[in-house]
């Protein structure tokens, strides 16, 4: 062993090695961050993450003559259909409202008490943003699941309670809230209780689940009132896709501008999120080669000498193994560093993040460990077989 350790320090060269390790180090770092980076993202709420699905509400577009003749701005089940075949849509479904009358009383412990008209909407559970247990309704049951909208809490907190005089409420105050919601239509008038299990940012209307929706419409619900759905909503795997504009422009749709805008740039920063990653991994994959070249070299350099180190009782094994430990050391400590510089950038935007979202649950790093880790096994396995059968193919060449 102590021999093929002699021969291969003879014919090491710094400078290759040393290029080896910084851009295979740059590769890692890379391709790290871009994992780590996806996870600490995906811990935000999902309309402000720019990492998760794009959606748009669609509505049919009300004008001055549909109002006076009183025309139902409403989407038949042809026009969902044709819709839902377009190839930019993901998922579409229906927004289904309450057709009968709503009133909440809000109680929290005598220190807020007010009652208001109010109206309920639900959609199928995969587009409500807010994931709760408690999100779900058996028939029979007194108590409602409600998901408000953020934007509700601040016109709240500052408008309406701010010129009456009325304390601010927290999302946590209005989580303890008791809310009596008495429902009635189709003469049937009952009293329930509701209880508010979070708040949306990306729907902007008071949800219940759609178990209780389907229910209560057909309990309360008159005969004559509107079957048909008023708004969409729809997953697309492109908002920068001009079909999508000029389609809902052909057929009088609308959707909201700004969020189309800001779906067509956060689709951009994906898309360049996806292009740093790759380059990272064709960096590391670069890097890799040369590393396989260098130990080449090294091996080809002293060929004749480990040739006489097989004949005279060397195994292959033996040969082989300095070359392939001095491949893996390398890699470890590639993959060590490139840890600990991960872990220094992602301090920084940790920082950032939190002064933005000072409620921010940060994600462990574990995906980005297991990524590195199945790299390094990946690679060094590769490397063990690449080199152990150069050194069999000079094997094979003294017989």
């Amino acid at each position: 062993m102590n021999l093929v350790w002699k021969l291969l320090r003879q014919h090491i060269s710094i400078p290759q090695f040393m290029g080896f390790f910084f851009a295979n180090l740059v590769g890692v770092v890379i391709i790290l961050l871009g994992v780590q980076f996806y996870q600490d993202y995906q811990a935000l709420d999902s309309e402000d993450s720019f990492m998760k699905a794009d959606y748009l509400i669609v509505n049919k577009r009300i004008g001055a003559m549909s109002s006076l003749i009183g025309k139902e701005n409403t989407f038949t089940a042809s026009e969902i259909d044709e819709l839902n075949e377009e190839a930019f849509v993901e998922h579409l479904g229906a927004f289904t409202p309450s057709s009968y009358s709503v009133r909440a009383q809000f109680d929290v412990d005598g220190f807020v008490n007010f009652s208001t008209d109010m109206f309920f909407e639900s959609v199928p559970d995969q587009f409500v943003d807010v994931k709760s247990d408690d999100w779900d309704y058996h028939v029979g049951e007194k108590e409602i699941p409600i998901i408000l909208p953020k934007n509700y809490l601040d016109l709240y907190n500052f408008g309406y309670a701010q010129g009456k005089g009325l304390p601010k409420l927290s999302e946590g105050i209005l989580g303890a809230m008791k809310l009596k919601v008495q429902i009635n239509g189709n003469g049937n008038n009952d009293t329930f209780s509701g209880r508010i299990v979070g708040f949306s940012s990306r729907l902007n209307t008071i949800l219940v689940p759609e178990k209780f929706m389907n229910w209560a419409n057909q309990q309360y619900a008159s005969q004559d009132a509107p079957k048909e759905p008023t708004r969409l909503i729809m997953e697309v795997n492109n908002p920068a896709d001009d079909r999508i504009t000029s389609y809902l422009q052909d057929r009088g749709y609308e959707t909201d501008e700004d969020k189309l805008d800001a779906s067509k740039t956060t689709f951009v920063l994906r898309v360049i999120v996806s292009i740093v990653m790759v380059v990272g991994v064709v960096i590391s994959m670069l890097s890799f080669y040369i590393l396989m070249l260098s130990v080449f070299l090294l091996v080809q350099k002293n060929s004749s000498k480990l040739e006489n180190l097989l004949l005279i009782g060397y195994s292959p094994g033996r040969v082989a193994l300095p070359y392939q430990l001095l491949t893996v050391g390398l890699n470890v400590l590639v993959l060590v560093l490139a840890v600990v510089i991960m872990l220094m950038v992602r301090g920084v935007y940790l920082d950032m993040f939190e002064n933005f979202f000072p409620d921010l649950e940060i994600p462990g790093i574990l995906p980005s460990l297991g990524v590195g880790c199945v790299l390094l096994f990946i690679v060094s396995i590769f490397n063990i077989i690449a080199v152990r059968n150069k050194v069999m193919s000079i094997w094979n060449r003294k017989d």
